[in-house]
């Protein structure tokens, strides 16, 4: 399997998640979708000067048959650094220091009002992070353990594939800096993922999902908590912090990463 086979395989996932937004004999009127995006930016000029842009995309099903979501998020930022060139002066430049994508589906068929078996596609690009790009898909089961009105928590466990670039490092090689590729890494996972969310208020609520993906080369494990409080029917304000972690990088790169925004987030 190659990078083409994984991308088609999401975009395999991500079909027949569209496709079942038709279904809707056994839903609501729309099918049971809910979505969202966000958006956040930053930038600061003058003795500074920098752009941080950060969105996402989130679209959710769940009616008597199908338990599905998707997502697309998007990470860019810019910055004035100092650097010293090839003559050995110092220079400012206004460098990319961030420059991540990601996007997923899953496609969770109902065995029962609680139980599912659902099949997920994930994709990453990231030419920051510990791996320069990284794909994986799974088939699991999935288990909706409460679910009121106020409070949701539900888990999926199964097998998976992946394959990854690890990150582009760089080497001095008899006195000069020399950029070194690394090669493709594939290996079988266990993908888990707990989902939770709570309503402190009418208006305010707090969600959590921890995401794992666990092999005998490197163990992924990311964490999205946020916390939204609605301003009207559509929009809110959502803080939030992300907590990525690799067991296995190379040296020199940081295992974990973390990011924290504030975005405004419209609800459709």
């Amino acid at each position: 399997m190659n990078r083409s086979l994984l991308a088609a395989a999401l975009l395999a996932v991500c079909a027949s998640f569209a496709a079942q937004a038709q279904d809707a004999s056994t839903a609501t009127q729309n099918g049971g979708w809910t979505g969202s995006g966000e958006f956040g930016f930053a930038s600061t000029t003058g003795n500074t000067r920098s752009q941080n842009v950060d969105a996402k995309l989130g679209l959710n099903q769940e009616n008597d048959r199908w338990k599905n979501a998707f997502f697309l998020d998007a990470l860019r930022s810019k910055s004035q650094q100092k650097i010293v060139d090839a003559s050995g002066a110092t220079v400012t430049q206004f460098n990319t220091t961030a420059n991540r994508y990601d996007g997923g589906a899953s496609v969770g068929l109902k065995l029962d009002p609680r139980s599912y078996i659902v099949g997920a596609a994930r994709y990453e690009h990231d030419e920051f992070g510990a791996n320069l790009w990284q794909g994986v898909v799974s088939l699991g089961y999935g288990y909706i353990a409460l679910k009121t009105a106020r409070t949701e928590l539900s888990f999926e466990v199964g097998p998976g594939y992946k394959r990854y670039q690890p990150a582009t490092v760089s080497m001095l090689v008899d006195g000069e800096v020399v950029r070194q590729h690394q090669p493709t890494v594939n290996e079988a996972v266990g993908r888990g993922l707990v989902s939770y969310r709570y309503k402190l208020t009418e208006n305010t609520a707090f969600e959590d999902k921890l995401l794992m993906e666990v092999g005998s080369k490197d163990k992924y494990l990311q964490n999205d908590a946020g916390l939204s409080v609605t301003m009207t029917r559509k929009l809110a304000l959502k803080v939030a912090l992300q907590v990525r972690h690799h067991s296995n990088v190379l040296p020199g790169v940081k295992r974990t990463d973390t990011l924290t925004t504030t975005n405004l987030v419209y609800n459709f």
